[in-house]
C-alpha cells in the first residue's frame, strides 16, 4: 500500500499526555519558549539547537514537520500535559521511515521544566506502540549519543534490546569531537508491545 493512503490520526493520547502532530498556527511561539527555556541542555546533544532559533524559525520548522507529515515521510508528535491540554512538554518523532522494511527512527527532546517525571518515556511508549501496531513496522530504532545518559534511559525502560556501539560514528553537537553513538531497537514480534 502506498503510505499516502494511510489513515494516520493527528493526536494520539495516554493518561497523562495529548500528543499531536505540529499543525496549529501558534505551535512554533510554544516550542521556540521551551527551546530557550531548555536551551542550555538541548545544545549538548543536538546540533539543530547550537544558537537559539528564532520564533519564525521555529514555525518553519515545525509547518515543514506538518508537511512530512502528511507525505508520510516523517511524522513529529508535540506533546502537551493532559490536564488543559497546553503545557507544552516536548517533542518526538517517527523519522528516518523505510516503508519497503517498514521501519523507522525514533527521536526526542524535552522541556527541562518536566525533565524526570517520566513523560518522555510515557510518550515513547505510546509512539512505539502507534509504530508497530498501527503503522506496522517491523523494526523501531532509537540512536543516541553514548554520554546522553537520560537519552539512553528511556529504550533502557522500555525493554529496547541495546544492539551495540558504534564507535567514532558520529560528531558531537557543536561539531567539535568524535562521539560513540549506541543503537537500541525494537521489532515487532509478539513480544512488543
Amino acid at each position: 500500500m502506498n503510505p499516502l493512503l494511510l489513515d494516520i490520526p493527528l493526536q494520539l493520547e495516554t493518561e497523562r499526555l495529548i500528543i499531536r502532530a505540529p499543525f496549529q498556527t501558534g505551535d512554533g511561539d510554544i516550542v521556540h519558549q521551551a527551546i530557550k527555556e531548555s536551551f542550555d541542555e538541548l545544545k549538548a546533544w543536538l546540533s539543530l539547537f547550537q544558537e537559539i532559533p528564532t520564533v519564525e524559525d521555529t514555525e518553519i520548522l515545525l509547518r515543514n514537520a506538518h508537511i512530512d507529515f502528511l507525505k508520510r515521510g516523517s511524522f513529529r508528535f508535540l506533546i502537551f500535559d493532559k490536564d488543559g491540554g497546553k503545557d507544552f512538554i516536548g517533542t518526538a518523532s517517527l523519522h528516518r521511515i523505510d516503508w519497503n522494511i517498514p521501519k523507522c527512527e525514533m527521536g526526542y527532546w524535552i522541556h527541562t521544566k518536566h525533565s524526570g517525571h517520566g513523560y518522555m518515556t510515557e510518550a515513547v511508549k505510546e509512539l512505539v506502540h502507534f509504530g508497530s501496531n498501527h503503522l506496522l513496522f517491523k523494526r523501531i530504532e532509537i540512536r543516541c549519543d553514548s554520554r546522553n545518559v537520560k537519552s539512553r534511559s528511556i529504550p533502557e525502560k522500555l525493554g529496547f534490546i541495546f544492539e551495540g556501539t558504534l564507535r567514532n560514528d558520529d560528531l558531537s553537537a557543536d561539531s567539535s569531537t568524535l562521539t560513540d553513538t549506541c543503537i537500541y531497537s525494537k521489532t515487532n514480534e509478539p513480544s512488543l508491545s
